[in-house]
């Protein structure tokens, strides 16, 4: 059982990026596939696709890493993904304080009132929220 979903798959991208994986599989859920969605719209994720089995009982979300550069020489585009809000700490902010990431060049992903978004997003739509992980 796992008790903060989103770190374990914050956590299960980070391990296949320093492993060299092109995929990794995890079990899915409505926040994950949002964090997935916005990871590929901002361009730090190929491509995420959600898998119905009828041999196991849950969806599995499978998403495809994106990497830059040759064969020999490529690199994971995300070069650091960190959870921000945890179970036993939720950090909110509002709107005016929706904090900058690398001065722009990352993201933060947040839950808001209107729903999964990005920082920047949150502060185009004037609202506050749980910053749940920055990515950059």
């Amino acid at each position: 059982m796992v008790n903060d979903p989103i770190a374990d798959m914050l956590t299960r991208i980070r391990n296949a990026m320093m492993a060299g994986h092109a995929t990794v599989a995890m079990p899915s859920s409505n926040i994950k596939i949002e964090i997935a969605r916005i990871l590929k719209e901002e361009g730090y994720l190929d491509s995420y696709e959600i898998l119905e089995s009828e041999n196991v009982a849950q969806r599995v979300l499978r998403v495809k890493i994106k990497y830059a550069g040759e064969r020999r020489s490529r690199r994971p585009v995300i070069t650091g993904i960190v959870r921000v809000s945890r179970p036993g700490r939720r950090v909110y902010t509002r709107r005016d304080e929706i904090p900058w990431i690398l001065s722009g060049m990352g993201i933060s992903i947040m839950s808001t009132p209107k729903g999964v978004m990005t920082g920047q997003r949150a502060r185009q739509l004037n609202v506050g929220g749980e910053i749940l992980c920055k990515v950059w």
